[in-house]
C-alpha cells in the first residue's frame, strides 16, 4: 500500500539474486541506531558513507565505509558527498532525541531535526537521489486515545521533539511528491538492546531510555532510578511500552531500502513488535539478568505520558516482509546489559569494544 493508496509489492527476491549494491549516505551514523544500521549494510556489501558531527556519536562505532565529520545542515558538504560517492540512498538518523530537553530548548530541536532535515532533503532532490529512509518516532502520535497505534492513528505531538519530527516527515512527503525521489518513513517505538556480537552498543551519554538507565543502575553507573506513575490502568499500574531491539530495527531499514530499489512506493511504517512490557516487568528482567537489586524510587505520573503505547506493525511486516529475530524482553535486556558491563569495565574505546 503506497501512501496514495495503491499497493505495490516489489519482487525483492529477484533483486537479491542480482546482488545489486547501493551507495548509501548515513547521517548520524556514528550514533546508537545509525551505527547498527551501518554495520548491517556494510556486512551486506553495500557502500556506506557516514556523515556525523560526533556531538553524540563515536567514530569507533562506524564499522563500515568512510566517516566524514560534519553537519547535516551544511548544504555544500552534503552536496559534495552525494555527488562524489554517487549516492542513490540517504538514511537520515541525525537528530536530537531527548524529550525534556526539547521542552527546555525547542528551537534547538527545530533547527536540527526540522531545518537541517529540510537542507538534506533539498540536497538529495537536487542530486537525483532515488531513495530516502527517514528515522521518525512514535512521539508524533502524542498521547493517543488508543493503546495500539497504526499508521492512521491521529498525529498530535505533545512536545517539540515529536513536532520537529512530524514536520520533517511532511517536508519529505511533499518533496517526494514533487520529484522522482521515494521514501520510507520509519516511526520507532522504544528502541533498546545492543549488537549481539558485542562490537558496538548503546553508549549514549546522559541516556533517558528505561532499559539503558536500568542497566546503568545495575552496574553502578548511576545510584538508582525513578519510576513515574504506579496507578495507570495497566496490569501492574506502571506504563506499558513496545520495546524493539535495535538490530531488528536495523533490518527494517535494510528491507525498506530494498523495497524502494525494487520499485516500491513511498511508505510510512510503524516499528515495534505489537506487544508491550510494563516498567515493572522491565526492571524485574534487568534485576534477573544482572543479579542485582536495583535502587528504585516511585513518584507520580508525568504529564503527557500515556498509560500504554504499542505499535501495530502489521503494515511493516506485510509490505517489507519484516520478520523480527529478537522480539523478546530477555534478549533485549541481555544484549543491553552485556554492553553496559563492557562500558563499566573500560572495555569500550570510542564507541567500539576493545579487542
Amino acid at each position: 500500500m503506497t501512501e496514495g493508496g495503491e499497493f505495490i509489492r516489489p519482487i525483492i527476491s529477484s533483486r537479491r539474486e542480482q546482488q545489486l549494491m547501493s551507495n548509501i549516505l548515513i547521517t548520524g551514523g556514528a550514533g546508537y541506531i545509525g551505527s547498527h544500521v551501518g554495520k548491517l549494510l556494510g556486512r551486506a556489501g553495500h557502500r556506506v558513507v557516514t556523515l556525523d558531527n560526533l556531538s553524540k556519536g563515536y567514530a569507533g562505532a562506524v564499522l563500515s565505509g568512510e566517516l566524514v565529520v560534519g553537519d547535516t545542515g551544511d548544504a555544500a558538504l552534503v552536496s559534495r558527498l552525494l555527488a562524489r560517492h554517487a549516492i542513490d540512498t540517504v538514511m537520515h538518523f541525525a537528530a536530537w532525541t531527548i524529550v525534556p530537553e526539547s521542552l527546555a530548548q525547542p528551537l534547538k530541536y527545530y533547527q536540527n531535526n526540522t531545518s537541517n532535515a529540510r537542507t538534506l532533503i533539498e540536497c538529495a532532490v537536487d542530486a537525483g537521489v532515488r531513495q530516502f529512509i527517514f528515522s521518525s518516532t512514535a512521539a508524533v502520535y502524542g498521547s493517543p486515545s488508543t493503546s495500539l497505534c497504526d499508521e492512521n492513528t491521529a498525529t498530535a505531538p505533545i512536545n517539540p521533539y515529536g513536532a520537529s519530527k512530524l514536520m520533517a516527515e511532511q517536508m519529505l512527503r511533499d518533496a517526494c511528491a514533487a520529484s522522482t525521489m521515494r521514501h520510507v518513513i520509519l516511526r520507532y517505538f522504544n528502541v533498546a538492546g545492543s549488537d549481539p556480537d558485542g562490537e558496538i552498543g548503546q553508549s549514549t551519554r546522559e541516556a533517558t531510555l528505561l532499559i539503558k538507565v536500568a542497566c546503568e543502575a545495575a552496574v553502578g553507573a548511576r545510584p538508582g532510578l525513578a519510576v513515574f506513575g504506579t496507578d495507570y490502568p495497566t496490569r501492574d499500574g506502571t506504563g506499558v511500552r513496545d520495546y524493539i531491539h535495535v538490530c531488528d530495527l536495523a533490518e527494517a531499514h535494510r528491507l525498506g531500502m530494498e523495497y524502494l530499489a525494487a520499485g516500491g512506493g513511498s511508505q510510512t511504517l510503524n516499528c515495534g513488535y505489537g506487544h508491550g512490557y510494563s516498567v515493572r516487568e522491565v526492571l524485574e528482567m534487568v534485576g534477573k539478568i544482572s543479579g542485582r537489586t536495583l535502587d528504585i524510587t516511585y513518584g507520580p505520573r508525568r504529564a503527557g505520558d500515556p498509560p500504554e503505547l504499542v505499535a501495530d506493525s502489521s503494515r511493516l511486516q506485510r509490505v517489507l516482509d519484516w520478520r523480527p529475530q529478537y522480539a523478546n524482553l530477555q534478549t533485549i535486556v541481555e544484549t543491553a546489559y552485556a554492553w553496559q558491563c563492557k562500558l563499566a569495565e573500560g572495555r569500550v574505546v570510542d564507541g567500539r569494544a576493545a579487542s
